[in-house]
């Protein structure tokens, strides 16, 4: 990959989409930078050409309009520049499941989970025919945790993880990086978009420490890179685990447990 292949970021105009967008000028690509605020994206652009000399364009969109997702997509198939994907856009909402309309929730699924694939779909077997490339998905701990009672917001995000797994499959030996990152709590707008308070919950991670660690992760190729989990043997025990689990599954004929007596 060259080192001036362009980066597209989705969500790009706050929070880790714009930090991303920082550090990838700092590191001299040029820029197409997604979001729905034209605005700040013009100021973030303005800014970070200044500083680095870089080419940034922008493109207003609202990933969960299919109209405005389509000239993303149509930007990632056809323009050969873009050789880095940053599949940063996503959403959450506050309350419990019943709590939350069925809109709600259709919006949360299209942004989280459709847009991403959609986007990766659309780049992937152009990178896969250059030999060349990466897609990094942003998912979030959450998805690996039922017990935190955001029951939408994590199943769109073990969706991400379950994919970025599959692809890093599919196409690393084709040269295509796939990186899957999990944030905690971190400290972005998301937060007062859903309705959630941040001042409540016990430990949030900056934006910068977070998008610094990612890119550590990226550099380094991992396929899943988790910033707050501090004992990395616990993620590869749990990968062993469910390596143990799929081992044990026999298609022929039901466990024993569930077979009725005679």
């Amino acid at each position: 990959m060259t080192t001036r292949s362009t980066v597209l970021i989705t969500g790009a105009s706050s929070g880790i989409g714009a930090t991303y967008a920082e550090r990838f000028a700092q590191r001299g690509h040029d820029l197409l930078l997604v979001a729905r605020d034209q605005a700040r994206l013009e100021t973030l652009a303005a800014r970070l050409r200044q500083a680095h000399g870089i080419a940034i364009d922008i493109l207003q969109a609202d990933l969960t309009q299919s109209s405005e997702l389509a000239d993303v997509e149509t930007r990632l198939r056809d323009d050969a520049r873009i050789g880095i994907l940053i599949n940063n856009a996503g959403a959450s909402k506050a309350g419990s499941f019943i709590e939350q309309t069925t809109d709600d929730v259709a919006r949360l699924v299209a942004l989280n989970t459709t847009a991403l694939v959609r986007l990766a779909s659309a780049v992937a077997p152009r990178l896969a025919t250059a030999g060349e490339g990466a897609i990094v998905n942003i998912g979030s701990v959450v998805g690996l945790a039922p017990e935190y009672g955001m029951s939408v917001y994590g199943a769109t995000k073990a969706f991400v993880l379950f994919l970025s797994q599959g692809l890093s499959l599919e196409l690393s030996p084709k040269g295509v990086y796939v990186q899957a990152v999990l944030p905690a709590a971190t400290r972005t707008e998301i937060w007062e978009r859903a309705g959630i308070d941040l001042n409540t919950l016990p430990e949030v991670m900056e934006v910068g420490e977070l998008v610094d660690a990612a890119l550590v992760g990226f550099d380094r190729r991992e396929p899943v890179t988790i910033p707050p989990l501090h004992d990395a043997a616990r993620w590869y025990t749990l990968e062993a685990s469910r390596q143990d689990l799929l081992s044990e599954i026999r298609q022929t004929h039901a466990a024993e447990r569930y077979r009725t007596a005679p």
